[in-house]
């Protein structure tokens, strides 16, 4: 009997989808394209004299080469840092006309014939170029020949790297997190330095590794620009053309020695500038629940410190937005206002416009007696929790949460004291010292809550703060909130899609549809009579638009409805029915019910003790239902079951809208 052949596991990164077979017509190309590319490197090495490296290496002339391409390609890093640096924020942050010119103009070095390069640097800056004679007569500045000119040289073709590099970093950051250092009080100055810098370190690095390679390794561009004098402008390169015409060997050892560097750049960038995954393997990350332990309640804690005005101030709120959101705001000190409404309704945008961050709607805003309209996002007083919380993923909880504080000027110890008393306070005090990367979803959302309320704003905005935390841990969260609302002296607007957060936190329901503001009323009376479908179906109940007729209302989605309230013929208006008010038979009733429809069941959910049922049908829009277990199982329903839904006319609300 022959036993079954064991196959050997494949080496990991060797993994091919079953049947795929690399294509001999693109296989055999790709092998002669890396030998030609390999032959020029096997080439340097099997013709190096290594019994006399040490020698020539070690010679006057290259060690003074040497020493002279190191200053000349870290001058130009530095240059290029300078500015390079600003370039690349500018094109990846700022749109400008002629901006792809701009770009146009940062390649141009890259793929310019670098002697080339050398002519155009020798009729800008040269003696007799555009700038180079008033350099030289106003500054006494002269480039060419002199080893400054090497440096501008090597900047010339060297910068594009960085600047390319540092771009698609940028670029690729998502701005809520300078928004959010913003919105904390950091000046632009201060957030490009301490967020943003911070944030594109690898793409920085990357881009200066190349930068510095490339300057190292120059050749055409200084040779024509600042010519070959030793000791002055003969760098590295520079001596390996001299040595083939007299010492092929030599030149050979030095080509070398810049070979392994340049080998070595790339080495140490790992695959950050060709795209390739490094063997590092990357620290999992938990991103919901909320297991990690979590300080108690806080009970009788103290105040934590504010540079903000004192408490006792009070700031009510007055806004005026337009573009995209069309409503006035006013409220007194100590409101708080949850924006409901449905997706793309305008409720992030109606918040960044009170930030200043959005060009879809301009927001007029006075906080107390100062009109900020005009004042940059910083100066605001603004702060905000955004939906993702935008923790700074640099920086620890307790630094996250002590940066609203320092931008203010608050002394380091005396802001990371008050940090810690607001994360005791949510609840995750223990975990002061971690990064973002090592905190469950729900945590973040927390740390990102105690940074807004540590900053003590004038106004308040949270985007769903509490959406990533679990129901127990929301309760928490929700009671502590209230608590600090409660004596806060400004108006707080909370984004949600809870109808708890809703009712429980806010003083006032803010709901928006399109952008515009469809009802403001405090929350018994917008969970009485929802004048939003949307609203209506956050809250549980049944909602269905229509037109009011005589005795009820002609349903938009064809139907009819009746009901005891009386409207106004023509009037638009919404029917509220209750779940609970809903009854589910199997066959037709007969008897005082005046709304009956045929129709089946489609899908049967748990809300707490009870199920809801939705029932769609032909004769009316889709019916939610709410009943017992018991009685479910009595009707021996399930999806698909025929059923016949039935609604008294006394049960129905008639909202005009």
């Amino acid at each position: 009997m022959r036993s079954p052949r064991t196959l050997a596991p494949q080496p990991a990164g060797r993994l091919r989808a079953p049947g795929t077979r690399t294509p001999l017509v693109l296989a055999l190309p790709a092998l002669v394209a890396i030998a030609f590319l390999l032959m020029p490197l096997v080439g340097v090495l099997a013709r190096t004299p290594w019994n006399d490296l040490g020698t020539h290496l070690t010679s006057p002339d290259v060690l003074e080469a040497l020493r002279l391409s190191l200053v000349v390609s870290f001058c130009a890093l530095g240059l290029s840092l300078l500015l390079g640096v600003p370039l690349a924020w500018l094109l990846a942050r700022v749109s400008f006309r002629g901006k792809a010119l701009v770009r146009s103009l940062v390649l141009l070095p890259m793929v310019l014939p670098p002697t080339v390069g050398g002519v155009a640097l020798l009729l800008g800056f040269g003696r007799r170029g555009l700038l180079g004679g008033w350099l030289e007569n106003t500054f006494g500045i002269v480039l060419p020949f002199h080893t400054s000119g090497a440096v501008v040289a090597a900047t010339f073709v060297a910068m594009p790297f960085l600047v390319i590099s540092l771009e698609g970093t940028l670029a690729g950051l998502r701005t809520s997190y300078e928004e959010t250092a913003a919105s904390l009080g950091a000046s632009p100055v201060r957030v490009f330095c301490t967020v943003t810098l911070p944030m594109v370190a690898p793409g920085l690095a990357a881009g200066a590794a190349l930068t510095w390679a490339r300057a190292l390794g120059e050749f055409g561009a200084t040779i024509t620009f600042a010519g070959n004098l030793p000791g002055t402008t003969q760098t590295l390169p520079l001596q390996v053309y001299l040595l083939l015409q007299g010492s092929p060997e030599a030149a050979t050892s030095v080509s070398l020695l810049l070979l392994v560097i340049a080998m070595a750049v790339l080495v140490c960038l790992r695959g950050r500038w060709t795209g390739a995954t490094t063997d590092r393997a990357a620290r999992p990350v938990r991103t919901t629940g909320d297991t990690a332990p979590a300080s108690p309640p806080a009970t009788g804690i103290e105040e934590p410190v504010t540079t903000s005005a004192a408490p006792q101030e009070r700031w009510p709120l007055h806004a005026e937005v337009t573009g995209f959101n069309e409503l006035t705001l006013d409220a007194g000190p100590g409101t708080t206002i949850a924006v409901v409404g449905p997706n793309g309704a305008g409720k992030t945008t109606l918040l960044r416009a009170l930030l200043g961050l959005t060009p879809r709607a301009r927001a007029t805003l006075r906080l107390g007696d100062t009109d900020v309209t005009t004042l940059p996002p910083h100066r605001r007083g603004v702060a905000w929790v955004p939906q993702d919380g935008a923790l700074f993923p640099h920086l620890s909880a307790l630094s996250n949460t002590a940066y609203g504080l320092r931008a203010h000027g608050t002394p380091r110890a005396e802001a990371r004291h008050a940090a810690q008393l607001w994360l005791d306070r949510l609840g995750v005090g223990p975990l002061a010292h971690r990064k973002p990367a090592q905190l469950s979803g729900g945590q973040a959302q927390r740390v990102a809550l105690a940074r807004a309320l540590a900053a003590r704003p004038r106004l308040l905005l949270l985007d769903e703060p509490l959406a990533a935390l679990d129901q127990t841990t929301r309760a928490h969260v929700r009671h502590t909130l209230r608590g600090h609302l409660a004596g806060f002296g400004g108006v707080c607007l909370i984004v949600t899609h809870d109808p708890v957060e809703a009712v429980s936190l806010a003083d006032r329901v803010l709901v928006l549809d399109d952008g515009q503001a469809l009802q403001d009323a405090p929350p018994a009376e917008v969970t009485r009579h929802p004048r939003s479908p949307w609203v209506a179906r956050m809250l549980g109940r049944n909602a269905w638009p229509g037109t009011a007729t005589g005795d009820g209302l002609a349903l938009t989605g064809g139907g009819h409805l009746v009901a005891a309230d009386r409207l106004p013929d023509g009037a638009r208006a919404l029917a509220i029915i209750a779940p609970e008010a809903v009854s589910v038979h199997l066959d037709k009733p007969t008897g005082s019910p005046r709304n009956v429809w045929p129709g089946t069941v489609r899908e049967i959910t748990s809300a707490g003790s009870r199920l809801r049922i939705l029932v769609t049908s032909d004769e009316a829009p889709d019916l939610v239902a709410e009943i017992t277990p018991s009685a479910a199982l009595e009707l021996g329903l399930a999806d698909g079951v025929s059923v016949w839904t039935s609604v008294k006319a006394t049960e129905v609300s008639l909202v005009t809208l």
